[in-house]
């Protein structure tokens, strides 16, 4: 990845107003973020693991499975990713290997939190947390090893030790190198109006539907001072509801949500069946060219 990725990310996260990333799951719903015109996409692990093996976020799996994921929507896709590292998946060196895998798969950024193992989702109960020289170590580890990684550091603190010790936390983290902050599960409008004013750099927010978070529109955060959010589970939730229902209609006999879907001919033309047909064309029958 060429060093001016991490400052285009930047660039977006600054310029935005703010830098929108819905969160994929896998290749298609990449391709459809793309498709509809958004210029980042978030890979997490909530949704990933949902898709792709039916389990919570509670970690059960880590740095394999979420990487998968990573390669899959990267192939579909050119758009600036960023994936959540989860907590780096154990110590300093850990952390330089994530880093050098997300560098190698093409993504523009990670983000990093202090959970201790095993982690959960930031709006599960039971979280516990490292002490915050440890995570400082991880991102310093971070820093030193990327080529250009975008890196944010994602404190869980507000659910454990209160609001304060949050942005304390954020506070250091910045210190340590990191490039923005996102502190996890405000619990009201005021909250997330705290946090978005709290830190000189540039600040991250997490609309999760259902979470403990309220949800709020993407220019309303911008003008509390967020510069990038994510909306990670936005289209997990959508396809499972609508999974759910074309089944109960197929079960029922009623097929009366046959035709409701995306056309057929629209689902070839988002999965590029003419370019492939045109290879195919081009090269069906073809002689082999002997060796010189």
């Amino acid at each position: 990845m060429p060093p001016e990725a991490r400052a285009g990310f930047r660039a977006l996260a600054e310029s935005e107003r703010p830098f929108v990333l819905p969160g994929a799951h896998d290749g298609l719903s990449a391709r459809l973020i793309e498709r509809a015109g958004f210029k980042g996409l978030f890979v997490g692990g909530f949704a990933s693991l949902g898709a792709r093996h039916a389990v919570p976020d509670v970690g059960l799996m880590g740095l394999a499975e979420i990487s998968a994921v990573a390669r899959d929507v990267r192939a579909a896709t050119t758009l600036p990713m960023m994936v959540d590292a989860d907590d780096g998946y154990g110590d300093a060196k850990n952390v330089a290997h994530t880093v050098n895998v997300y560098e190698r798969l093409g993504v523009q950024a990670i983000f990093l939190e202090d959970q201790a193992s095993p982690k959960r989702c930031g709006h599960l109960a039971g979280k516990r947390l490292v002490a915050p020289q440890a995570m400082e170590a991880k991102i310093r580890a971070a820093v030193a090893e990327r080529g250009s990684l975008f890196i944010v550091a994602r404190t869980d603190a507000r659910s454990v030790l209160g609001l304060d010790e949050a942005l304390r936390r954020g506070e250091r983290y910045l210190a340590a190198g990191a490039d923005a902050i996102y502190v996890e599960s405000p619990e009201s409008v005021a909250e997330l109006e705290r946090i978005g004013s709290a830190f000189r750099g540039l600040n991250m927010a997490s609309m999760l539907e259902g979470g403990k978070t309220p949800i709020l529109k993407p220019r309303e955060l911008h003008a509390m001072g967020y510069n990038i959010v994510i909306f990670g589970i936005t289209l997990l939730l959508r396809i499972a509801r609508t999974m759910q229902a074309a089944l109960e209609d197929l079960r029922s006999e009623r097929l009366a949500l046959v035709g409701s879907g995306m056309s057929f001919e629209d689902y070839l033309r988002l999965v590029d069946l003419e370019r492939w047909s045109a290879i195919e064309r081009r090269f069906e029958g073809a002689e082999p060219t002997a060796p010189r």
